[in-house]
């Protein structure tokens, strides 16, 4: 149809003819509508919605649609009624029996948050065709804020001060201390919480899921088994056995909170799951593009936080770009040949999406483990050197530090396979976080591993212990279960 617009108000005033290259506009269109309709989608069901003598017969002829439903919200037709094989008076009705995905967010630290801001608005205001449930339950971790149990907070409030303060979460968003209440309904898990705690949580939920749930993982880590690494998204689904996608990309909290330009990719193997994943992430302000290598796109995610603890240690020096730039680099190179040597069907291209370089950059420019290596290294330099721990509860307010803790996990790997100095940077990040050699060194990481390094008993018969050596830090096999 052609209409006549208002210029005011942008909305049609008058109906001025019909486009005579579409179908409907001649005799007998709608089955020739249908027909091209079903050559395009030989596999899918077509159903036919009208209230009119030529939509019910553009189900009975050959090749029509295969279901009528009749609307009377506008006038009733009784033979229209008759033939239907549904009948509804309003568009609610149609509605409520659509599938309609229920969401829940597993975390509710400042990564959690920001994806909540997304999410909340996705499942309520920008959801134009009513595929997910307004309301999100979100699992909080119990703890007070301000003499008030924090749930209690972000039901009141719907934001968390205590993480992400100032960024509106949406009334929609229901804070839940009770994890297995928080994901009963749900369609789709999202799980956001420190990858340290995720094994224990999936414990916890084997059972108590729909089986055809889905979920994806917004988390950057992995745990370190005697028979080799495990992905976040692995352990996932190996626990509840449900397909798991991975959404990583450049992502800074407060910045994806206060609506800046961002991006990520969805890591699939199911591209249906990832489509509908797309819907509840993209918005204008944050793009999501998909990804067929979950390997990859989690491996970036994971490694990149090694890395930000080397440009953190350049930055605590008070180095400049030359030399940033060339850890970062380093890095790169280092992330891309790990990846493929753990994952070789890792693609190349992924380290040029946004889970790769672009989230290695924004990570190491204004992530939190730059941030904490920085101040590590500068008072280290001062002379009052401070352990990672200390730091941790200091400046992150209750937040995780994964970068120690994936490195950690990481060398136990390079240690096993005698890989060590195929890595320089990571071997050299790592001795320094855990007190070896001081963060000047940083920029000697082509010759560090090479250096010979006491081990315990060694310090021990010769009574020189690195006092300020974060050993409790160690993988997240022995950091216990949930807090």
């Amino acid at each position: 149809m052609n209409w006549q617009w208002d210029d005011e108000t942008g909305e049609p005033t008058r109906l001025v003819g019909f486009d005579m290259n579409e179908p409907t506009a001649h005799n007998q269109g709608k089955p020739t509508a249908i027909a091209r309709i079903r050559q395009r989608n030989p596999y899918n069901t077509i159903i036919m919605i009208g209230d009119g003598i030529t939509d019910l017969e553009a189900v009975q002829v050959t090749g029509g649609a295969d279901l009528f439903i009749g609307f009377g919200g506008v006038v009733e037709r009784p033979p229209v009624a008759a033939e239907a094989d549904w009948y509804v008076y309003k568009y609610s009705q149609l509605i409520d029996t659509l599938r309609r995905y229920t969401v829940a967010m597993i975390g509710s630290g400042a990564w959690a948050c920001a994806a909540m801001h997304i999410v909340g608005q996705n499942c309520a205001a920008y959801d134009v065709a009513d595929e997910f449930v307004d309301d999100v339950r979100m699992w909080v971790y119990e703890e007070d804020y301000q003499g008030r149990k924090l749930t209690e907070v972000i039901n009141t409030e719907h934001e968390n001060p205590k993480y992400l303060p100032g960024i509106p979460l949406g009334t929609n968003t229901i804070a839940d201390s009770d994890l297995l209440s928080a994901v009963k309904d749900a369609d789709i898990l999202i799980f956001c919480a420190p990858h340290q705690f995720i094994r224990s949580i999936c414990k916890q939920l084997i059972g108590k899921i729909k089986p055809d749930a889905f979920a994806v993982s917004l988390i950057k880590g992995m745990r370190v088994r005697s028979d080799g690494p495990q992905l976040i998204s692995q352990m996932i689904t190996k626990y509840l056995n449900i397909d798991c996608s991975v959404l990583m990309g450049a992502n800074i909290a407060g910045d994806i909170g206060r609506e800046q330009l961002s991006e990520a990719v969805i890591g699939y193997t199911n591209l249906d799951h990832a489509k509908l994943l797309k819907k509840l992430f993209e918005t204008k302000y944050f793009v999501v593009n998909l990804l067929p290598d979950v390997a990859g796109a989690e491996m970036c995610g994971t490694l990149k936080n090694i890395v930000a603890l080397g440009a953190g240690m350049i930055d605590g020096l008070g180095l400049g770009p030359n030399s940033k730039a060339t850890v970062m680099r380093q890095g790169l190179t280092e992330m891309r040949k790990f990846s493929k040597e753990l994952y070789p069907t890792v693609r190349d291209e992924t380290f040029f999406e946004s889970c790769g370089v672009a989230d290695l950059i924004a990570t190491c420019y204004g992530g939190r483990n730059r941030f904490v290596a920085m101040e590590y290294t500068k008072a280290a330099q001062s002379g009052s050197p401070r352990t990672f721990e200390e730091l941790e509860v200091e400046l992150l307010k209750g937040q995780k530090l994964q970068g120690v803790l994936t490195s950690n996990e990481v060398q136990e790997i390079l240690k096993q396979r005698s890989w060590e100095q195929q890595y320089p940077l990571f071997t050299t990040v790592n001795r320094i976080i855990n007190g070896y050699f001081p963060p000047a060194d940083i920029v000697n990481f082509s010759e560090v591993p090479l250096r010979p390094i006491p081990t315990e008993e060694e310090e021990e018969i010769s009574g020189i212990v690195n006092p300020s050596r974060p050993r409790p830090l160690a993988t997240a096999e022995n950091t216990g279960g949930l807090r």
